[in-house]
């Protein structure tokens, strides 16, 4: 019995020893993840806090500060700003007395209107023999009369044309007739001074016991 128990009390030392040894070694592990992971959170934790101060302090500087808390129960003052008005009040000024002289002008001189020169009528600048003109069939039978022919004279005083106005009763002495008035020659008629065509009449009287008419 004596040889058995020291045998049996070895062994028994010997895996308690194992056993202390192992939780050692597993305490060891753990406090060395433990104190490894625990010291790097930390550190991240302490820089999050930091990072977090510095922005918060960095905002607390960047902000105006807050406006005053206003009171709503006191109404603010009203300022009233009154207009500026000019009022210009004007001042009667006398005219200032000056002695003007009125130059007085002379009248103009009066205007002399002449009257144009009064109308002429046609003028006979040369009467032909009316008896050089008598048909000799109408001496034969005796035949007389008075013929009016209208003679158109020009402003140049020549004959434009001649018309039978009022005849004898007689074709040869209303032909001869025209004929004596060809042969006239006559100064046109004027108005206010200058020539102008006008058709007067002109009587031609044939007589057997006189020479013209």
């Amino acid at each position: 019995m004596s040889a058995y128990y020291p045998q049996q009390e070895a062994s028994l030392l010997s895996k308690r020893a194992l056993v202390f040894v192992i939780i050692l070694v597993i305490h060891a592990i753990v406090i060395y993840a433990f104190a490894s992971g625990l010291a790097k959170s930390g550190q991240r934790y302490l820089q999050s806090i930091l990072q977090t101060n510095i922005i918060q302090t960095e905002k607390q500087k960047d902000l105006p500060p807050p406006p005053p808390p206003v009171d709503l129960k006191e109404k603010p003052p009203v300022q009233v700003i009154a207009p500026d008005i000019n009022i210009s009040v004007p001042v009667d000024v006398p005219p200032p007395i000056t002695n003007v002289v009125k130059a007085v002008a002379a009248p103009p001189p009066p205007v002399v209107v002449r009257p144009p020169p009064p109308g002429t009528p046609v003028q006979v600048t040369y009467r032909p023999d009316i008896s050089n003109y008598y048909p000799e069939s109408a001496r034969r039978e005796g035949q007389e009369g008075r013929v009016i022919v209208k003679i158109c004279v020009n402003a140049t005083g020549k004959i434009d044309s001649v018309d039978v106005a009022t005849g004898s009763g007689f074709e040869d002495l209303d032909q001869a007739a025209l004929k004596v008035a060809k042969a006239y020659r006559f100064k046109p008629a004027t108005s206010e001074g200058k020539p102008v065509s006008v058709c007067p009449t002109l009587p031609v009287k044939f007589e057997l016991h006189a020479g013209a008419g």
